[in-house]
């Protein structure tokens, strides 16, 4: 709600920018009201732009662990996040949000069990700590969709934030920790 009454207001202040600019130029051109209308205008999407860049995760090098399937993998899970926050930031309806929700989940789990098979399958010696983890976020994650279904407003951005932190923190750090043992034993 909160973010279509943003949109909806966003929506109302472009409308009335025109009005004033076409009064504005009722009172001639050289009237500097519409021309700072206009340029407002001008400006409004790059600051719209940067406002909401903030809410998406972008892939970058540092969270490669050098074994592409599994990158391939870290990046489907960051752009299912960005569907996600992409249903919470525009105005979509319920089942749009909800399909994006159930990919994610869906995709997470899957990924988790093609790592937790290469670490197994190669004999990871940290394979059970790093089974909890994905463990208690799942858990995690769980709680925050029985949450989302008494309250999906309150609930969906501060889900999309766990979820977007805790990716980032699990392929920047514990991931890489994996990483030089599977490549050694020749996985790719």
């Amino acid at each position: 709600m909160k973010h279509a009454l943003q949109s909806f207001g966003l929506s109302l202040f472009i409308v009335l920018a025109f009005i004033v600019i076409g009064i504005g130029f009722l009172f001639g051109l050289d009237n500097p009201v519409p021309w700072i209308m206009i340029a407002i205008l001008v400006i409004l999407p790059f600051v719209h732009n940067r406002m909401t860049r903030k809410h998406f995760v972008t892939w970058e090098e540092r969270f490669s662990v050098g074994i592409p399937s599994i990158d391939e993998d870290h990046k489907k899970l960051m752009s299912l996040i960005n569907n996600l926050q992409s249903a919470i930031l525009y105005p979509t309806d319920e089942a749009f949000e909800r399909q994006a929700l159930q990919e994610l989940v869906d995709y997470t789990q899957y990924h988790f069990q093609r790592e937790e098979r290469l670490m197994q399958e190669n004999g990871y010696p940290d394979f059970e700590a790093h089974k909890q983890q994905h463990q208690k976020m799942i858990a995690r994650v769980q709680d925050f969709l029985a949450a989302y279904e008494r309250d999906r407003e309150g609930t969906v951005q501060e889900m999309t934030d766990f979820l977007k932190d805790w990716l980032i923190r699990h392929i920047a750090g514990t991931d890489q920790q994996y990483s030089a043992f599977l490549k050694e034993k020749g996985v790719q």
